[in-house]
């Protein structure tokens, strides 16, 4: 086959493409950049350029072409928007899984499809992640890998993405990756993981939040009395459940709301109660990967990236919308979270969280704040 590989510079994706070269496949490398470069290289030594460089260096090992596409108006527009229009009403964003849906497996595929048109029979990257074919329909599975796992990060494609990609090595786990990057002398075999968000792996979240919402004095407010406890510079730089970074003496203190119509945080010191279920939540834009819901209601959920998952029973609303019941707590549920549904090892789909149930909600009158929440 003739296979367009997505190469990032790192281990995973260059072990996709010598896996795939190594079986005969005409394999041709594409680095998308869609980093902000520009505007963001002031804020650290931002080492992008050895990305480009590493991901060369592996291509030139066994003569594979590389091209490098330049994505990053589309970038912006598709996804460094989103994160920002999100954080400013004050919810949690997931720019991970929109990167996927809307720029390497989005506008990547309508780039080939426009200036490479019937030359490729397949994408592939490094994801952790593997796709099953049965009949018509292509199912995203997990990996072996619980950690690695990413199909978190890949609920939002659908059926026309996914029969078009192949994730070489969806079927290792990491430490299975690293021993090949050595058999294969890979030029980056040593480099490690990049952390974070696709496109802040270098940076910190705050200092790119700063330079686009910058700073603004609020009110750090004890939820159950109404005392002021202290300020912050931005209600935009803290999440639900958030426990480190707040300066406050006589914790553990936790943010538990935020309200950006007054840049206030709201903090408790007793967020673990038994009296705070935190355990039930509405989801909408729900995204299903076959097209229609599933016919079992008891499944399980994901609502972040990582090996944990909770029981759950999911019940329809006629509008549209998901009630989401969770067989145990979680402490981190915030508006505008990813929630991904499973089913033993495939994954589903997601929605978009609105709103945790027994949370306050984000516009809240502060004089009419409940003593117990």
């Amino acid at each position: 086959m003739n296979i367009a590989v997505l190469l990032s510079g790192g281990v995973d994706s260059s072990v996709a493409l010598r896996l795939l070269h190594e079986k005969g496949h005409q394999v041709t490398a594409f680095y998308l950049k869609i980093w902000l470069e520009d505007e963001l290289a002031f804020l650290g030594d931002c080492p992008w350029d050895d990305d480009l460089q590493y991901a060369r260096a592996v291509c030139e090992q066994i003569g594979v072409e590389l091209q490098v596409v330049s994505m990053q108006k589309e970038y912006w527009n598709y996804v460094v928007s989103y994160v920002i229009d999100e954080v400013k009403v004050g919810r949690t964003p997931n720019p991970d899984v929109f990167c996927n849906k809307r720029i390497k497996f989005g506008m990547f595929l309508d780039y080939l499809n426009r200036e490479h048109a019937g030359s490729f029979d397949k994408i592939a990257s490094g994801h952790y992640a593997y796709i099953v074919h049965e009949g018509d329909l292509a199912h995203l599975k997990q990996t072996p890998d619980d950690i690695k796992d990413q199909t978190y990060f890949l609920s939002y494609l659908d059926q026309t993405q996914l029969q078009k990609l192949i994730f070489p090595i969806g079927h290792l786990a990491k430490h299975e990756v690293r021993v090949l990057a050595k058999q294969f002398d890979l030029p980056n075999k040593d480099r490690k993981d990049s952390q974070g968000i696709c496109f802040l792996g270098k940076l910190k979240f705050s200092d790119f939040i700063k330079q686009y919402l910058g700073e603004k004095k609020g009110d750090m407010i004890e939820v159950e009395t109404g005392a002021m406890m202290g300020t912050h510079n931005g209600f935009w730089f803290y999440t639900i459940g958030q426990r480190q970074g707040l300066g406050l003496a006589g914790g553990p203190w936790y943010v538990v709301a935020k309200n950006p119509a007054t840049n206030t945080v709201y903090i408790s010191r007793s967020y673990h109660a038994d009296d705070k279920n935190r355990d039930s939540f509405m989801v909408h834009k729900m995204h299903w990967i076959l097209g229609a819901a599933p016919a079992k209601t008891v499944l399980d959920v994901k609502l972040r990236h990582g090996a944990y998952k909770h029981a759950c029973t999911l019940t329809h609303t006629d509008d549209g919308r998901i009630f989401v019941q969770l067989a145990s707590r979680d402490q981190g549920i915030a508006a505008g979270q990813f929630a991904v549904f499973y089913d033993g090892d495939e994954c589903l789909g997601a929605g978009i969280i609105e709103q945790s149930c027994d949370q306050l909600p984000l516009h809240f009158d502060a004089a009419a704040l409940p003593r117990k929440f």
